[in-house]
């Protein structure tokens, strides 16, 4: 018998009583690290303001910072940034896949991000996931294609076309360092 057998497994009623940020993956709770480091706000922040101005004219797109995304009854996360298409259907929570994600990477989210993140978001075919390196000034862009992920560029200074197919848009990722 493995020790896997003996670990809860949450569900959505349960997060919904936790208090503090948590995000909530395949019924594992994961605290989230205390408030991120001022970097890691700065960029996010810069990221969400680059967003709303590419976004300006599309009607069907919005820029959003963290909000729960229940992917399932037990699979809750808050992404740090996202380009969310379409009708929002419950005000308290996201229920379909953001077109875009964004995840600022810092060292204590870095293995959860890059793996398990990594591995769900493309399970559920968000189009594009950028990991967002602000210590090394890089963002690595993969976009959604033929069932998996596959990486588009390394960005650090360079301006990048999106197509999330409602809208397309300009990315400059200078200037979110």
């Amino acid at each position: 018998m493995g020790m896997i057998e003996y670990l809860p497994h949450y569900t959505y009623e349960d997060y919904k009583k936790w208090e503090g940020k948590w995000e909530l993956i395949y019924g594992v709770a994961y605290a989230m690290a205390p408030a991120p480091m001022i970097e890691h706000q700065r960029v996010s922040n810069n990221i969400a303001w680059e967003l709303k101005e590419a976004l300006k004219e599309c009607k069907e797109c919005i820029a959003l910072l963290p909000v729960d995304w229940k992917i399932s009854d037990d699979t809750v996360v808050q992404p740090d940034n996202m380009v969310y298409c379409g009708t929002i259907e419950n005000p308290n929570y996201l229920t379909k896949a953001p077109k875009m994600i964004f995840e600022v990477i810092s060292p204590s989210t870095a293995l959860k991000d890059t793996n398990l993140k990594f591995e769900l978001y493309e399970r559920e075919g968000v189009l594009y996931y950028v990991l967002v390196h602000p210590l090394d000034k890089v963002a690595k862009v993969y976009r959604y294609k033929d069932g998996r992920y596959q990486k588009v560029c390394d960005c650090s200074q360079e301006v990048l076309e999106f197509d999330i197919g409602v809208c397309q848009f300009s990315f400059d990722f200078g200037r979110i360092w």
